[in-house]
């Protein structure tokens, strides 16, 4: 692949990525729950449209999550993941969040 073509590629993506986001944006008065899935790590983050800031996020990768992850499975890894964006957006106020998606996630 040569450098045009990854360049076409990349305008592609970005304006995939973009045309999603604001449709999510148009159609949400809640925060939006973004999830990010590596090979190795999971975050996760409470986004606010309408202010543009993130209202509350976990991530694996975390110093203070780090132990209590230790020796867990990814399954398990990932639910306690949940529950500590599940306890920050409480303590931030966040009582319902739109679950969307913006790709299909399996």
């Amino acid at each position: 692949m040569d450098h045009l073509q990854q360049k076409r590629k990349w305008k592609r993506r970005v304006r995939k990525q973009m045309g999603v986001r604001r449709r999510l944006r148009a159609a949400s008065e809640r925060p939006r729950l973004s999830v990010h899935r590596s090979t190795k790590n999971i975050s996760v983050q409470l986004i606010d449209d309408g202010d543009g800031r993130t209202v509350a996020a976990a991530s694996t990768l975390e110093s203070d999550l780090r132990g209590q992850l230790a020796g867990k499975s990814k399954v398990e890894q990932a639910a306690l993941i949940g529950a500590t964006i599940a306890e920050r957006a409480k303590a931030a106020g966040v009582e319902t969040f739109d679950d969307v998606r913006d790709r299909l996630m399996k």
